[in-house]
């Protein structure tokens, strides 16, 4: 008889614009994504994670023509810098997609671009807009302010040409109807107001081309050699594309008839009207599912000011983990950061984190349980009978507001209940005072429910802080009825 096949679990970041080197700023996505995949992984799920580089379109033409680059050369470098700061943050995608790989993703974008046509879908226009480059989209005047892009805070540029529209207006209402009825879930609740108010006059239809002879840096619409695809109509596909839409050809079974529909898709908040609204437009056209989740986080800021280069406070993320380690990084992001809102960084605001909640916190509680208990390790205990009901009360507490807000994608609250629980341990160890017991066997006792708390505080933080779990288990492992203790070097020393 066979067992039961795991269930799935598919994930996705926003694919960053490989114009440029990251910086902080990008470190979000990816990190919110490894610790839901992580999380997933450890209930059992058959996990998916797919992260990857958007290297098309005229931002990119242009950055690598002012470094004297053909623009192959430069997302070829930025894309693996993008891999090395997820490297160094220790997140563990299952695969990397590059929208300028000819063999993985084209294929899907120019399956995708037919699909459109053949629904009727696609039509010719002579037009003239308004073209953000930083947003690789036309804008219209209401999205200027004093005459610039609110984001980007350049003046868009007037074009007028011939191109082919993708006709998203007729899908208005199928939209709408699916994200009010939760069948598009999109988190939190204030984004999927924001984009229900967007879609409420009525979407417009989108140019989803440009001429070649103006950007020759893209895929080639398929049977029109003298238009290149709109950039992000093809970057989207490549949710789709990297499970092999497109190549059934050359696979039998396609791991996109196992994957899609995606679980949860995480972007930041100027990605939503791609996502949440020309995304499932072009599924609905093509007759594909949608995704059932987006989770929209807020920016990073630093030191209250949006991060630009013209500003001076573009921060390598290297830099940052480096000098403190890549889960003292991966905490300071996800707890210093509300879930849903605009975060913000500073090394004096980072430090103060780091020695309050890891050196002082739960790195002082793992140093001092490991130094008491390791002259009476191992310890042998039943669970019925060894552990404390109020420790046993505390921490399942803990795992029950643990799981909500992880559901609700509230990462930084999922990590201040772990905290609570680090609390708990620290208040127990002061009050039983394990250091004036001379009896062996009292001993015993209070480092079994110390133990056992922090068995289920290194068991919690595993999927946020992998590399300290680690560590701890080196220390203070708790399993089988069976906890032992080892004492180790410190897991954050004071700065």
């Amino acid at each position: 008889m066979q067992g039961k096949r795991a269930e799935k679990f598919y994930i996705t970041t926003s694919i960053p614009y490989a114009n440029a080197a990251p910086h902080v700023g990008h470190i979000l996505d990816p990190l919110i994504a490894d610790v839901l995949a992580r999380y997933h992984r450890v209930k059992g799920y058959e996990v998916r994670f797919l992260a990857g580089t958007d290297e098309h379109g005229a931002k990119i033409a242009r950055a690598a023509e002012a470094a004297g680059k053909t623009p192959q050369e430069l997302v070829d470098e930025n894309s693996q810098k993008f891999r090395e700061m997820h490297r160094l943050l220790g997140i563990e995608w299952d695969d990397f997609i590059r929208t300028s790989d000819r063999k993985r993703h084209w294929p899907g974008a120019q399956k995708m671009w037919r699909a459109l046509k053949d629904a009727g879908d696609i039509y010719w226009k002579k037009y003239r807009g308004l073209y953000c480059v930083g947003h690789e989209a036309f804008i219209t005047e209401k999205d200027l302010v004093s005459g610039k892009c609110a984001d980007h805070q350049r003046e868009p540029e007037a074009i007028e040409e011939e191109n082919w529209f993708f006709r998203l207006s007729k899908y208005t209402e199928a939209i709408r109807s699916r994200i009010e009825d939760g069948t598009l879930r999109i988190v939190p609740e204030s984004r999927k107001n924001e984009i229900l108010s967007f879609i409420a006059d009525g979407l417009e239809d989108v140019s989803c081309s440009r001429p070649r002879k103006d950007l020759s840096w893209g895929v080639t619409v398929p049977d029109d050699p003298t238009q290149t695809m709109y950039v992000w109509l093809e970057a989207l596909t490549s949710y789709i594309s990297s499970l092999g839409y497109g190549q059934e050809s050359q696979l039998p079974v396609t791991s996109y008839q196992c994957w899609w529909p995606a679980d949860l898709q995480v972007i930041g908040k100027d990605n939503l009207r791609f996502h949440a609204a020309i995304w499932p437009g072009m599924l609905l056209s093509a007759g594909l599912p949608l995704p059932k989740a987006i989770f929209v986080h807020g920016f990073v800021n630093v030191e209250g000011q949006k991060i630009s280069k013209t500003v001076g406070n573009v921060i390598p993320p290297e830099d940052v983990i480096r000098k403190y380690g890549a889960d003292a990084v991966r905490y300071y992001f996800l707890r210093e950061f509300p879930s849903h809102e605009d975060g913000d960084f500073s090394y004096e605001k980072f430090e103060a984190r780091y020695n309050g909640d890891l050196a002082n916190g739960l790195g002082n509680l793992v140093a001092r349980v490991a130094a008491l208990g390791e002259k009476v390790s191992p310890i042998d205990f039943d669970l019925k009978n060894d552990i404390g009901k109020e420790i046993n009360a505390a921490g399942d507490r803990t795992f029950v507001e643990y799981k909500r807000h992880i559901a609700e994608f509230r990462l930084n609250e999922a990590l201040a209940d772990i905290w609570t629980l680090v609390g708990v341990a620290d208040r127990y160890i002061n009050e039983k005072k394990p250091w004036a017991i001379a009896d062996e066997n009292g001993l015993r006792r209070v480092m079994i429910n110390a133990g056992y708390l922090i068995g289920g505080i290194t068991n919690l933080v595993e999927p946020f802080l992998p590399e300290t779990a680690s560590r701890i288990r080196e220390q203070i492992t708790c399993a089988d009825a069976r906890i032992e203790i080892k004492k180790g070097a410190a897991l954050f020393p004071r700065l």
